[in-house]
């Protein structure tokens, strides 16, 4: 399994398809509590804005209602950072990567509120846990 980490988020390499991986990456995320609410293709985008040619890439915007229910009241402005983006995006090579935002990254800028600190480790954990659950699915 191949992994990726960076300051604003996480993801793995997965040996499947772009389509396919964006229907695990669905699955993984609703058992994590998570819907998809928005998809930005990123390669359509380019070429109707742009007309320059990019790999297929899509734009996920997750949400976890409760999750998002409880940011909001401990921060109503904090929809400025909502939902969780994932990415899904073809490597060239028949296998694709997926990447999650990392919500502790993105939410630590709001400053000490640990209501909001605590939205944010349960929904990396989440997230961690669907992704990480895609290598395993891919692979065995």
């Amino acid at each position: 399994m191949e992994t990726k980490q960076t300051p604003y988020g996480f993801g793995v390499r997965v040996a499947a398809p772009h389509q396919e991986a964006i229907e695990r990456t669905g699955a993984a995320l609703k058992e994590q509590g998570f819907g998809i609410i928005s998809t930005i293709d990123m390669q359509q985008a380019l070429k109707k804005k742009l007309g320059v040619d990019f790999r297929p890439y899509v734009i996920l915007g997750a949400c976890n209602p409760p999750l998002a229910h409880r940011a909001l009241q401990a921060d109503v402005g904090i929809g400025l950072l909502l939902p969780c983006n994932v990415v899904v995006y073809d490597n060239g090579d028949g296998s694709s990567s997926v990447e999650a935002m990392d919500p502790e990254a993105a939410l630590g800028i709001v400053g000490e509120n640990s209501l909001v600190a605590e939205v944010a480790s349960d929904a990396k954990a989440r997230l961690r846990t669907a992704i990480d659950s895609l290598s395993k699915r891919a692979d065995g």
